[in-house]
């Protein structure tokens, strides 16, 4: 297994080419981004006016960041009038300790989670295990990256990168004997293991789709049985959410799973959608004693007052992800972060370091596919152009200034422009082949490494235009 796949980390290159000679990894991205790609126009193209629908979902999202600190006030009230206790947590850190807490003061000893990106963010898993505390994904997939000590490397589907025959061998090793690999046995096989864990669960971890300020609601979207188990077995339930994910009314929730769905899967609507008020009342028979919603900063209140806080739209949908074709050679794990694909490569340098992250800006074609695919029509090009001008800006690049300038000399005397042509094509001619320069020497060795250029034409549009006069 790579150690991209095990450890955060700031080698994309490394990862990169990593990614690009993994023969089973490039088939698995092939095959799942385009169904799920494909999936996606499908279900917008069932949709009547889905244009206007994610117009006005993106003008919600709009609305709801422009007063954020007015609704995330509300859904406390709202909460805390249901029953819940409210936390807010302005880093990963006091997140990780305030539910560290909560599950040592209600004596919790075995934990469920339900998949999480927004715990990811935070790496509460290695926290709660160093203090003891047993904790289980229960999303299959996330089940079968945490059996085999990877990260996630979709937004949706975390175990993209494995095949049937690598789950197999994950599970096989866990179990201690040969497994089959065919889908039901594996399925069965997962489920059987799963559900011990719900047996004897004491603390149910999720995140959030989305949390209603008028209501107090949380809101839950799976495909798997594995949220309601984690939220109605357990005593305590712990939702943690980033303060972005708020919406103002429950009428406004419709718009959103609409488009949620088509959006990650191609589905019209998500096989569960679990709607969570506060904890257990008397009279029910299920759902926990406890209901605690932790709300993490963690930096998104610093992205509001810059131009990227378009980003804090995001659903978490992946469907830019299926969309780009960097991703779709790539994978998750070369971005570095918990969050990948064009979505990440905006958020991972936001949340971390711009600095740190110098690749990411650059890992997109900037073709536009995401923000096509986007339920909310995020400006993802704009904004990774964007962080590239801060980089610039941070850190200026001579050797490209000189470049530039070398280039305007150039480019206002015509006669020097002339030259430079006729240079080039003297020089680029030996390594044509059928019009296409494959293999550039020097600097351009690296370009052509990946891409070809096409050769220069045999007469230049000057030489063209004075025949015709």
């Amino acid at each position: 297994m790579s150690d991209y796949a095990r450890h955060e980390h700031h080698d994309f290159a490394g990862a990169v080419d990593q990614a690009l000679t993994d023969a089973p990894l490039q088939a698995a991205l092939v095959r799942l981004t385009q169904t799920l790609l494909t999936a996606n126009r499908r279900g917008y193209a069932a949709l009547d006016d889905s244009d206007k629908l994610r117009d006005h979902a993106k003008r919600l999202k709009e609305h709801a960041l422009a007063h954020l600190d007015q609704y995330l006030e509300e859904l406390e009230s709202s909460v805390e009038r249901a029953g819940g206790i409210v936390h807010w947590a302005a880093t990963a850190s006091e997140a990780r300790q305030i539910i560290l807490d909560i599950a040592q003061n209600a004596d919790c000893r075995h934990a469920v989670k339900s998949k999480s990106m927004t715990s990811e963010e935070i790496h509460l898993n290695p926290a709660l295990e160093a203090a003891g505390i047993e904790v289980t994904e229960t999303d299959f997939g996330e089940y079968i990256i945490q059996l085999a000590g990877e990260r996630p490397s979709h937004l949706v589907a975390p175990a993209v990168h494995h095949t049937r025959e690598s789950i197999a061998r994950v599970l096989s090793k866990h179990v201690g004997q040969p497994l089959p690999d065919d889908a039901r046995s594996l399925a069965l096989t997962g489920r059987r293991l799963l559900r011990e864990k719900f047996s004897r669960a004491n603390l149910g971890i999720t995140g959030a789709n989305f949390a209603v300020a008028e209501t107090g609601t949380i809101v839950l979207v799976t495909n798997e049985g594995n949220g309601r188990l984690t939220t109605a077995c357990p005593r305590v339930h712990v939702a943690i959410m980033g303060i972005e994910k708020v919406i103002p009314r429950l009428v406004d929730l419709p718009v959103f799973l609409k488009l949620l769905a088509r959006a990650a899967t191609g589905q019209t609507l998500s096989i569960y959608t679990t709607l969570i008020t506060g904890p257990r009342r008397e009279g029910e028979r299920d759902g926990p004693e406890e209901f605690h919603l932790v709300l993490l900063d963690n930096g998104r209140s610093k992205i509001l007052a810059t131009p990227f806080r378009e980003s804090l739209q995001c659903i978490r949908c992946g469907a830019c992800l299926n969309a780009c074709p960097v991703y779709r050679r790539i994978g998750g794990h070369a971005y570095g972060g918990v969050y990948s694909g064009p979505i990440g490569s905006i958020l991972t340098p936001l949340y971390d370091s711009v600095s740190e992250n110098p690749h990411l800006p650059h890992a997109s074609s900037l073709c536009g596919a995401c923000q096509a695919a986007c339920p909310v029509r995020i400006n993802i090009p704009h904004m990774l152009i964007g962080l590239r001008e801060l980089q610039h800006h941070a850190k200026p690049n001579h050797q490209e200034r000189l470049a530039y300038r070398l280039w305007q000399a150039v480019l206002s005397r015509p006669w020097l422009y002339g030259l430079a042509l006729r240079l080039a094509r003297i020089v680029l001619r030996p390594f044509a082949r059928e019009g296409w320069l494959r293999h550039l020497p020097g600097p351009g060795a690296g370009w052509t490494g990946v891409r070809d250029f096409p050769a220069p034409a045999t007469r230049s549009f000057r030489e063209r235009w004075k025949d015709l006069q």
